[in-house]
């Protein structure tokens, strides 16, 4: 282990989960990247080593309780104590809501807000004894006002901030930091990216900065993880300068 300490991201995807695990890593902690794909995972956890970092990987369906169990004891035994643990699954569908299954629902909410819970419950329980620790979800656009076809996403964002606020006011006086963070705009990734295309906008002819970098929001996170406990941030919401809102 890292002098720092470890750092578990869930949902360590190609774009925000990698920056900030890029991030914690430069800082000198111990990476633990899950994703459902081990496979996928396998070019970041080198990258990491390859600088330097320490980085390790798992394979996780954070919906299955019996799984987030065994990455939080593994890591413990294994690794080192969590200092930091990021929920960062992304569900984000768009289904207008006479097309919208109660599969759909359902694998949404699961994704967006059971595993969000499964998570942070099992932080809690092995931050709360040791009496330190940082908890954070990340949120969206949709965290805070649903849009038109995205009833499923929205209803699990929405119940993934409300477990964010409870435990934070639960957690807090604790010496837990528990901290939701709205990512409040298109995100520069070749899924974004494809959908402007798709819009017929040309990213060329856009504006600089339109679009968040992955690194900056990687930059958010490290520096949310450092505050001062008598100045903790609990809702932090993230935005390119030109986004309106």
């Amino acid at each position: 282990m890292s002098g720092k300490g470890t750092v578990l991201i869930v949902g360590a995807g190609d774009d925000i989960g990698a920056a900030v695990a890029r991030r914690f890593a430069r800082g000198g902690y111990t990476v633990c990247a899950a994703r459902r794909t081990a496979e996928k995972l396998e070019g970041l956890v080198t990258s990491i080593r390859d600088d330097g970092g320490s980085a390790y990987g798992f394979p996780l369906d954070a919906r299955k309780e019996d799984q987030v169990k065994a990455i939080f004891r593994t890591i413990e035994d294994d690794i080192g104590p969590l200092d930091c643990v990021i929920f960062n699954p992304g569900a984000n569908v768009k289904y207008p809501i006479r097309e919208t299954s109660t599969k759909i629902f359902e694998k949404v909410w699961e994704l967006c807000c059971f595993a969000g819970f499964l998570c942070g419950r099992e932080a809690a329980d092995y931050m709360v004894p040791r009496g330190r620790g940082s908890i954070f979800f990340t949120g969206a656009t949709a965290s805070m006002r649903g849009g038109s076809g995205y009833a499923a996403f929205s209803s699990g964002k929405f119940g993934l901030r409300a477990l964010a606020q409870s435990m934070a006011r639960e957690l807090g006086p604790q010496n837990i930091h528990v901290a939701h963070l709205v990512i409040d705009a298109g995100v520069d990734t070749k899924f974004v990216r494809a959908l402007w295309e798709e819009r017929g906008i040309d990213l060329k002819d856009a504006p600089e900065d339109t679009l968040m970098d992955p690194q900056s929001i990687g930059e958010a996170y490290y520096h949310l993880h450092h505050q001062s406990r008598d100045a903790w941030t609990f809702e932090m919401d993230l935005r390119p300068y030109g986004e309106t809102w």
